[in-house]
């Protein structure tokens, strides 16, 4: 599960086997997680966070889109080769 981003209190990584679902990251804090898609950015689960955290999270994941989706490209494409 490589970690791409901390931001504060929070981890987004990917999982290691899921290179065949769309562009995603997974955001962790404590005992909460979500997951976002990147393209667009949307949210596709949450356990734990409140309302308000999952907006903040988003904006995180919209700020860092690109870089996130750089790292989703790097990762998952060595992988299929």
């Amino acid at each position: 599960m490589p970690t791409v981003l901390r931001q504060g209190a929070y981890r987004f990584y990917f999982f290691s086997h899921e290179p065949n679902e769309p562009p995603h990251v997974h955001v962790d804090r404590d005992s909460c997680s979500a997951k976002v898609w990147l393209q667009p950015v949307a949210l596709a689960r949450n356990v734990g966070f409140s309302a308000s955290e999952l907006t903040g999270i988003i904006r995180m994941v919209q700020t860092q889109q690109l870089v996130l989706k750089e790292a989703w490209d790097e990762y998952f494409g060595n992988q299929r080769g």
